[in-house]
């Protein structure tokens, strides 16, 4: 997902395009160019957002006399017209695209990406990223991600982690926890207390990671593949399923989650914790970047108490189209982000780099995130997302999982139904 990834963002802003100086090539090569267009959907006060302005920056330094023209769009818009506009003369030069099956795999699969393995191993940037990582990179002729074709670059990594209120925990005398029965301990101890203890968004991806997070608490690597890159057959009805499918919709009903979450975005949800409202929030390490700089309460990370697998990733990728009319400016504005300077400014933000000097990590929490996640890397515990393997799975994972909030679906009616979906959707 996202974001995975991401956060829900601001539609497209056209008119406040950057506009920076720049050299490079024509459809891959000339020298007569005179505009990069870049797409991305990170807002200026995130982590990428910050990096990526500054990778922006030394690109104007390094390449007089061509421009950039910078079009910031929103996750949502650009997941749902991309396969149109990449197909167009609309098409830019470079964009911020969701990784997985369902998204850069589709894409790759419809012949709307370029193929840039050689680029990658010229520029040396496969050296830079673990296998883990470049799992959600590389592409076979189906699409499924973990192939053997580089369709995208990922220059940051993201992972879901619970972030607590401390303050509010201090508040209602209820101890932060270090496990998961301590969790649920804590979960209840609030709702005693009259105070909602998750914050979420059923409109959006946020539900359905609790639910995933739950599922792989009894899950394992095999599991995984099986579900997401097709190397078993997988089984959506199975314990592990099922545990994570009955757990949410309880949780609901003890008021751990409010029912009427069902209809809110992630934006919400996000805001509504940055601003104190509620003590816990299970999302990604994506909202790092504005908690740090906008919650005005003590605040404290972890990975979700006790799970060895959680769901994470590289973060998303820049693609380059097929139709790119610039594919060297491209590739040179790419490299930049990989470079040091611009991943130390993507760790000091609060983002988690992926080639980054250590040691220029300043900031005691941001060391943190960045730590809890390499573990979890090392230990092979990046679970990918539940929205990810087949195509249109997002908006059906959204619509199943509010049927568990209000109770118009059980959980063998959900798991069911996204089962036929899934198989219906398995590529051919």
């Amino acid at each position: 997902m996202f974001r995975g990834k991401g956060t829900a963002l601001l539609a497209a802003l056209a008119a406040a395009s950057l506009t920076l100086a720049a050299c490079g090539g024509d459809d891959g090569g000339g020298s007569d160019a005179k505009e990069l267009r870049l797409w991305h959907y990170e807002t200026p006060d995130s982590a990428m957002g910050v990096a990526w302005s500054q990778a922006i920056k030394e690109f104007e330094a390094t390449h007089p006399g061509v421009k950039v023209k910078f079009e910031e769009k929103g996750f949502e818009q650009i997941q749902k017209t991309a396969p149109m506009v990449l197909n167009s003369k609309d098409a830019p030069d470079l964009l911020e695209y969701n990784k997985g099956n369902a998204t850069a795999g589709l894409l790759s699969r419809q012949g709307l990406l370029t193929d840039i393995s050689s680029e990658v191993t010229e520029r040396g940037w496969d050296k830079l990223l673990g296998p883990g990582v470049q799992t959600t990179a590389k592409y076979d002729a189906k699409g499924t991600m973990g192939g053997d074709k580089w369709f995208g670059v990922p220059n940051y990594a993201e992972y879901l982690l619970v972030y607590y209120n401390k303050d509010l925990f201090k508040k209602h005398g209820v101890k932060v926890p270090a496990t998961f029965a301590e969790f649920t301990a804590a979960l209840d101890a609030f709702v005693a207390k009259g105070v909602t203890p998750l914050t979420n968004a059923g409109a959006e991806y946020m539900a359905h990671q609790y639910l995933y997070q739950l599922a792989l608490t009894k899950a394992d690597r095999s599991w995984v593949d099986a579900f997401e890159r097709y190397t078993a057959k997988a089984n959506l009805k199975d314990a592990a399923w099922t545990y994570g499918a009955t757990t949410f919709a309880d949780w609901v009903k003890k008021g751990y989650i409010a029912k009427n979450s069902v209809g809110l975005k992630v934006e919400n949800a996000g805001t509504d914790f940055i601003s104190g409202k509620f003590p816990i929030m299970f999302s990604g390490s994506w909202w790092f970047g504005r908690v740090k700089s906008d919650a005005k309460f003590d605040w404290d990370v972890s990975t979700w108490p006790e799970a060895k697998m959680s769901p994470g990733s590289s973060g998303n990728l820049w693609v380059v189209p097929k139709g790119s009319k610039n594919k060297d400016l491209a590739y040179d504005f790419i490299d930049i982000t990989m470079k040091k300077g611009t991943q130390n400014a993507l760790g000091n933000a609060g983002g988690i780099p992926v080639a980054a000097d250590t040691s220029a990590i300043t900031d005691a929490k941001a060391r943190k995130l960045i730590e809890n996640f390499t573990t979890l890397a090392q230990n092979d515990g990046l679970a990918f997302y539940s929205d990810w393997p087949v195509t249109g799975f997002y908006d059906k994972w959204v619509s199943e999982t509010q049927k568990l909030m209000n109770g118009s679906g059980s959980p063998d009616e959900v798991l069911g139904t996204l089962q036929r979906f899934y198989d219906n959707g398995l590529p051919k």
